[in-house]
């Protein structure tokens, strides 16, 4: 996972995730392996937010085999697992709109949650939180990103 985060992390298509941080959230992680020899080639995480939303994040496949499907997999992998989980809508911050958006994501403006939901992830200490939230300490992470939203 950590040589597919550090491929799109350099171009700042990922943003990077201090190791500590991958070990931490490993529980949020669905991979795809290749067969002959395990290698990991894809890795997404869900991680959920609040009691019917969740991100998608740290989505990212080995470049060799963009276009194969196998990002398209992980993907119906992860929003499964929001569905099992009970989670209604799906966030996430990508500069890949048309991926996301042929799965069913739509472009927002604002942050989907009420007053009242805003106001207690603020008390989050998770930086996908605040960057989700558009705190202004983030905004230089996010640049450029879209926000997309998906109800299943």
């Amino acid at each position: 996972m950590r040589r597919l985060i550090n491929v799109y992390s350099r171009d700042h298509i990922l943003l990077d995730k201090a190791t500590v941080t991958l070990y931490e959230d490993i529980q949020e992680f669905w991979v795809a392996e290749r067969d002959h020899d395990a290698e990991v080639v894809a890795c997404g995480a869900l991680h959920v937010m609040w009691e019917d939303l969740a991100e998608v994040r740290t989505l990212a496949v080995d470049p060799s085999l963009k276009g194969s499907g196998v990002g398209h997999l992980l993907l119906e992998k992860l929003l499964n697992t929001a569905r099992w989980l009970g989670v209604r809508r799906i966030f996430c911050l990508t500069f890949e709109v048309e991926f996301f958006t042929k799965h069913g994501f739509t472009e927002i403006g604002d942050t989907p949650v009420d007053g009242d939901v805003y106001s207690e992830l603020l008390r989050s200490f998770d930086e996908g939180v605040a960057e989700f939230l558009g705190l202004e300490r983030v905004k230089p992470n996010t640049l450029g990103n879209s926000r997309m939203l998906l109800h299943l």
